[in-house]
């Protein structure tokens, strides 16, 4: 039986009320601030002041806590819109606000299936957008576009742990090494990087994330119409 499925302890007002609700809250609470380092069961019973051999009666491991947890965060992912298009656009959207939220939500998408009701009801409403498309090709086009927003947003998360890593956000860092590649393009051997370099427009991380959701989209699009 799930965590989802399994009914709680009944409540007892003392020492301290307890909830399955009240235990994750306090487990986001604390990755929001530490990371996914700073949650244990351990840590997150002292926050709530009980004895660490009560959360057990909620939740029986740390697995389950993340699972909760991530869950909790795809209440926040409810993608909208008049049409397929709209709402694969939402849901890559909505989906990396999410995690520009909550960090450590970067580290745990991308592997099997959610199973929680919050991630249920995500992936309801995406697959009723696509009502009338190919039932074939319906799961590789959502999967598609999960995979090119993990993709994304696992390198903007990187780019900010680097930040906070080195003390160089984006542009002092490409000063910093600026230097270097100038010396390395001299040399002639990556002509067409240098190009791309010095010559092509730089977009910043939300008009890169736009444009390649655009490429993506206008591809499923095409290949949809046929």
């Amino acid at each position: 039986m799930l965590v989802w499925e399994r009914p709680e302890p009944p409540d007892r007002p003392v020492p301290a009320p307890l909830s399955r609700e009240r235990i994750l809250r306090a487990a986001i609470r604390l990755a929001d601030a530490h990371g996914l380092e700073a949650v244990s069961l351990r840590k997150v019973a002292a926050v709530l002041e009980v004895g660490p051999m009560r959360l057990y009666g909620y939740i029986a491991t740390k697995d389950e806590l993340l699972d909760l947890m991530v869950d909790a965060v795809y209440a926040e992912i409810r993608p909208a819109g008049a049409g397929w298009r709209e709402v694969l656009r939402s849901l890559a959207e909505t989906t990396r606000q999410a995690v520009h939220r909550h960090e450590w939500l970067a580290d745990l998408i991308g592997g099997r299936p959610q199973l929680g009701p919050n991630a249920l009801a995500r992936g309801e409403a995406v697959l009723a957008a696509m009502d009338g498309v190919d039932l074939d090709i319906v799961m590789p086009v959502v999967e598609a576009v999960d995979a090119y927003v993990i993709g994304a947003v696992r390198r903007e998360i990187a780019e900010r742990r680097a930040e906070r890593a080195t003390g160089m956000d984006k542009r002092q860092w490409q000063v910093a090494f600026g230097p270097y590649l100038e010396r390395t393009f001299a040399t002639g051997r990556f002509p067409a990087l240098a190009t791309v370099v010095r010559d092509a427009a730089h977009l910043d991380a939300d008009e890169t994330f736009r444009t390649g959701l655009d490429f993506l989209l206008d591809g499923i699009e095409a290949r949809i119409s046929r």
